[in-house]
């Protein structure tokens, strides 16, 4: 039996949990999170969501659904990781770990319920889906490489320049975390907000924003001047995802907020730490691994005659 290809599968991962944060969000902006008013059941006599509970049931109830979808894809990534042959061991290590996220993910999900999400616990909730973004994106990218130790494809100061560049994007999306939880989308009308004042809060995410684009320019321009064009390349892709994000957050910022553009700003922060991925990848490429050498078995020993 010939085994699926494990890179369309990982590939297929890494949509699917850049889509979780699209569907979390809708979750958010139609005030469906408390749809499902319990967890791991959906009320407190049945998994499934009811009559009863509307609109905002079948919205919370199928985004947990959802989840299933993502934990049948893991799973079949681990499974073809583990009959592979041969068989390679980063394959298995990060097909497991995107594995065992996801009913992680679930749990901190179900948590957020019974918080009555409470946005500390909320911001969580899509922290560990960025962090599982990053083992769906190694996965992906490992089904391309070797097994060799990494060769990086730029000098020492651009590699802690990238380095710098994915701290900044980073701290972007935690920033971007904690506005998030002082704005009025809390996922029900009923539902606490963190208490920051919004609008410093805001400030400070959009200075972290233009340190990150600037770090990302810088990064242009210096992968063009060591004829690095693959990191180029990428640099240039992500600074034209940024930009896009940043135009998406200034116009949602200064329109109050309205639900179809900040559901796009959450598909655009998936979008940013993605390419901020590929761009930290794109440095450093993994041979493969050199076949031992083919040993020569030695002569026989010509008999020495009798003197």
């Amino acid at each position: 039996m010939k085994l699926p290809a494990l890179r369309p599968l990982a590939l297929s991962s890494l949509v699917a949990n850049v889509g979780l944060i699209v569907t979390g969000a809708a979750v958010r902006l139609t005030d469906s999170g408390l749809g499902c008013p319990t967890w791991p059941r959906c009320t407190d006599g049945s998994y499934t969501t009811t009559q009863a509970m509307g609109v905002h049931g079948v919205i919370e109830f199928g985004n947990r659904m959802l989840t299933f979808v993502l934990a049948a894809i893991a799973l079949a990534c681990f499974v073809v990781a583990l009959l592979e042959r041969p068989r390679r061991r980063r394959h298995v290590v990060l097909s497991l770990a995107v594995l065992l996220g996801i009913p992680g993910q679930g749990v901190v999900g179900g948590i957020t319920v019974l918080t009555h999400l409470n946005p500390w616990v909320v911001g969580l909730h899509f922290l560990l889906s960025m962090a599982l973004i990053v083992a769906a994106y190694a996965l992906w990218r490992a089904t391309a490489e070797g097994d060799g130790a990494p060769v990086f494809l730029v000098p020492a100061p651009l590699r802690h320049l990238t380095t710098l560049m994915v701290l900044s994007s980073a701290a972007v999306v935690v920033l971007g975390v904690i506005v998030t939880g002082s704005g009025p989308h809390s996922g029900d009308n009923g539902a606490k907000r963190n208490g920051l004042d919004q609008a410093n809060i805001s400030q400070a995410h959009a200075d972290l924003v233009f340190l990150l684009v600037g770090l990302t320019v810088a990064l242009c321009f210096a992968f063009r001047a060591v004829n690095a064009p693959g990191p180029a390349r990428a640099a240039l892709i992500l600074l034209v995802v940024e930009l896009s994000q940043g135009l998406i957050g200034f116009v949602q910022y200064f329109t109050h907020l309205p639900v179809a553009l900040v559901a796009a700003h959450m598909l655009g922060a998936g979008l940013v730490w993605t390419g901020t991925l590929a761009v930290r990848w794109s440095i450093r490429e993994r041979p493969a691994l050199a076949a031992p050498p083919a040993t020569v078995p030695a002569p026989a020993q010509q008999p020495v005659p009798a003197s």
